[in-house]
């Protein structure tokens, strides 16, 4: 998806028109304002998705709302690397470099406090052969809707040292999707001006961008802001530059204003509010633990919302080119951080209610009751998918959509939360049974409609995932194992939904469609000399007989047949699939194996925390606890942080997992693995009517559990945990 930099913490990465209808466009639109913080409180020319260009050094990206910074270590953000400020997809700034009399800081350290906030610390060149440096140059960023620098000299000198103090600073309003793919379009017709301490530059467009660029005391000339100054020994030097965005003319309130102290800012009660509203967990493994404690930061920094509904938190794909509302992204991550987030979980329903497809678009892949894939807020959208803000082009998307409003009602969301989801619900089902069987099979399939989509529509999104025994791509329309196992779990979720809102009769037709459903994909999806069920089946309805992780999805849904459970259960655990940290996404025997890849031999923590869910709901807690325990083992790998995904290297050869380059990190659902890993290892489940859990033991490496404040409908629960038993009060 992205580059593995951290939030606020440094690492060595690399990076790797038809209008809307109107209904859909009028959501949409808020999502083309600043985003505020959100209310405190509880083989084709297809596009490749989320492929990156190579940074040269090693990066720190800052992130708050869909804002964020990339900068090297030092602070400097240089235009020839995947570096700049982001705000609405835009890059404001792409240069940002200080010199001290005339040459670059020597960096030293940089530290990450809070995911939007670093300090950058160097010292200046020496002034006299022989004599180390005196002078230390400290650079405190805040980076929210635009970006505040403290930039303080102090004089360890024993006399006064004459400083001139420069800051070169460029905008090019180069369209995110350019920078991350390493595609700059080159110049574009940037207007620039120099007044008095203020550099201002814009550019005019269907959606016009702007930045000034100012600091009390300095002097302004085109590309750059001066100082000279006299610091005596002993003293400090400070000046802060403020850089605030603009978007038609209009500029973005700065969320970091001079005179008013940085604790009372709208960032830090956000993230304040965020750790007060979850839940205080206390593990007993250190490893998990610490990946807990990382997961809630990461999960509280990744979070989005429309300034229109400010009580809806949603959470962006990842940092930092993924800091956008991606409906799957979100819904599967608020299904795994639902008993100890749910407001997670419910913002993003009601988001993508909002959003939902009422029209039918080609261009978009816009269908009545869709659920969306994309929001894209640049200011050059024929660089994204579809070449519109909104995209629609996700296969799975709407039966998750389905599936997490039951689950909330599961884990005790008021009927008042769940009700108004209902027509979303109906629509999105609509949709499933209209729109989604493209060829009239009984299975829900997808092929693009445009050369602007994406070739391949399921979680694996890269143009080469679908691939035979024999290395052949698939021909779409292609019918997903796993989605099938979505929709049989969106139908059963109706029928409790309609159990659970007082209207019984409505719920027998469902389970019918589902239990027909788990018959067909059965006989259509089997593979008995695999041992496993077909990754999915093709245009001419062959299967596509790999051993791949899809079929965990399906263990996960509900919708493998019991007869075989144990089956496709120790297939996932043997060694062409199990690695010992998680399990790849395509077996190590196949043909199209690489480990190296995307989606072909990698591991992705969320699709392998999924598995182990399913394993446990068979009835197979031993399965699940190896699985877990080795997940455990590759965050304390990455420092308590999985990314996105890590090569697929067998554990027995490569003792620590291997980074994929071109990972994102954070990355949501990633962060939400460890929630899920605890919810599995205390075998928790919601109770059903909103008041109580269900809980067995703890498994594996966990140790004892305490968990206070655990939301479950209005109530807040403490659930303790050890080996022997749980007490839920």
């Amino acid at each position: 998806m992205t580059t593995p930099t951290t939030t606020g913490t440094p690492t060595d990465a690399t990076d790797d028109g038809t209008p809307p209808a109107p209904s859909t466009a009028a959501s949409a639109e808020a999502w083309h304002r600043p985003l505020e913080p959100a209310a405190t409180g509880p083989g084709t020319s297809a596009p490749v998705p989320r492929s990156v260009a190579p940074v040269a050094r090693p990066s720190m990206t800052l992130v708050e709302g869909t804002s964020f910074c990339v900068s090297a270590l030092d602070g400097d953000i240089d235009p020839g690397a995947a570096h700049g400020l982001f705000v609405q997809d835009t890059r404001i700034l792409s240069r940002w470099r200080l010199l001290v009399d005339g040459v670059p800081v020597d960096s030293l350290s940089a530290i990450g406090s809070e995911p939007f906030e670093a300090t950058f610390v160097g010292r200046s060149a020496g002034r006299a052969q022989g004599l180390e440096p005196t002078v230390v140059v400290e650079r405190h960023r805040l980076v929210a809707h635009g970006m505040r620098e403290d930039v303080t000299l102090r004089n360890h000198g024993l006399e006064a040292a004459a400083v001139d103090v420069e800051l070169e600073v460029e905008s090019d309003f180069a369209d995110l999707f350019e920078v991350k793919d390493g595609r700059h379009r080159g110049s574009r017709p940037v207007g620039r001006r120099a007044v008095g301490s203020d550099l201002v530059a814009w550019l005019e467009g269907p959606v016009s961008r702007g930045v000034r660029v100012s600091a009390q005391g300095a002097v302004a000339a085109p590309g750059r802001l001066r100082w000279s100054v006299v610091i005596e020994p002993g003293q400090e030097w400070t000046t802060t530059v403020e850089v605030v965005a603009s978007v038609d003319g209009d500029e973005i309130a700065a969320s970091f204003p001079l005179g008013a102290p940085v604790a009372s800012s709208g960032p830090v009660r956000r993230m304040q509010g965020w750790r007060d509203s979850t839940p205080e967990i206390r593990v007993d493994d250190p490893a998990l633990a610490h990946a807990i404690a990382r997961s809630q930061e990461d999960l509280g920094a990744l979070r989005i919302v429309d300034p229109e509904h400010p009580e809806d938190d949603v959470v962006a794909a990842g940092a930092p080119w993924f800091m956008a509302l991606f409906g799957r992204d979100s819904l599967l991550t608020g299904w795994m951080t639902l008993p100890f987030a749910p407001g997670l979980a419910l913002g993003t329903l009601r988001t993508l209610a909002r959003l939902q497809g009422t029209r039918d678009d080609a261009r978009s892949e816009e269908q009545p009751g869709k659920i969306l894939h994309e929001v894209r807020l640049g200011a050059d959208l024929s660089l994204a998918l579809g070449g519109q803000s909104v995209y629609y082009g996700s296969v799975d998307a709407t039966p998750l959509f389905v599936m997490l409003v039951g689950q909330a009602a599961r884990w005790g969301a008021s009927r008042e939360e769940i009700e108004p989801l209902v027509p979303a619900v109906d629509a999105a089902l609509a949709w499933i049974l209209e729109h989604g069987d493209v060829d009239g099979d009984g299975f829900v399939e997808y092929a693009r409609r445009t050369d602007r989509g994406l070739l391949n529509q399921g979680w694996k999104d890269s143009g080469d995932a679908m691939v035979h025994a024999d290395g052949a791509l698939a021909a779409a329309p292609i019918a997903l194992a796993e989605v099938q196992g979505y929709v049989h779990a969106a139908y059963r979720a109706r029928a409790f939904l309609a159990e659970h809102l007082g209207r019984p009769e409505e719920a027998a037709p469902w389970r019918a469609r589902a239990d027909a459903l788990r018959r067909l994909f059965h006989e259509a999806y089997w593979l008995p000399e695999l041992g496993t069920y077909a990754m999915a089946l093709d245009r001419d309805k062959r299967p596509l007989a790999v051993v791949s992780s899809n079929v965990g999805h399906c263990l996960w849904t509900g919708i493998v047949d019991d007869a075989v459970a144990d089956t496709v259960v120790e297939r996932l655990l043997a060694p062409d699939m199990f690695t010992g940290f998680g399990i790849r996404t395509l077996g190590s025997g196949e043909r199209g194996y690489n480990p190296v890849s995307y989606h072909r031999g990698s591991v992705w923590p969320h699709d392998t925390v999924l598995a182990a869910a399913g394993m446990a709901a068979y009835g197979r807690r031993d399965a699940a606890t190896r699985v877990t325990d080795g997940l455990v083992d590759a965050a304390s790998a990455f420092d308590g942080r999985l990314p996105e995904l890590f090569c697929g290297f067998d554990r027995h050869d490569k003792p620590v997992p291997v980074p994929y380059p071109t990972s994102c990190s954070p990355q949501a659902w990633a962060a939400a693995v460890p929630f899920e890993v605890l919810r599995i290892s205390l075998d928790l489940e919601p109770g059903g009517d909103g008041a109580r859990v269900s809980a067995g033991h703890t498994e594996g490496r966990v140790g004892t559990v305490r968990i206070d404040n655990l939301a479950v409908g209005d109530d807040r629960l403490s659930v303790s945990a050890d080996e022997a038993g749980v007490d839920v009060g």
